[in-house]
């Protein structure tokens, strides 16, 4: 990986959002879903997200998530993601999404 410096970091613009609905994305080459996350601030943005295998659409409502929304929106198939709901891969390669504990204020910065 290559080493970056904390300006570089600081471009990423991580916040923290509530899911508020979670739709099957029949059209995506993997399973995945379509979430709408509310931001705060910043509107409610869409998100697709492979983690069908571990979540149920009703574990995902109401979660409060970690989300990157400063990168350049992704067309996937008939969906247009504007935010990345940051995850980690579990040792059977399924993303187990961030998400908070505690009730944060819908928007703010991670840093």
């Amino acid at each position: 990986m290559d080493v970056i410096s904390f300006e570089d970091f600081l471009k990423v613009d991580i916040r923290v959002g509530t899911i508020l609905e979670v739709n099957d994305f029949p059209k995506a080459k993997k399973p995945a879903y379509q979430l709408k996350i509310d931001l705060g601030s910043l509107g409610i943005k869409k998100s697709s997200a492979q983690i069908t295998n571990i979540y149920s659409k009703e574990d995902l409502i109401g979660k409060q998530v970690s989300c990157i929304v400063n990168f350049k929106p992704r067309q996937i198939a008939n969906f247009l993601s504007d935010c990345l709901v940051l995850g980690v891969y579990n040792d059977h390669n399924e993303v187990v999404i961030l998400h908070s504990v505690k009730k944060i204020k819908n928007g703010e910065v991670v840093s």
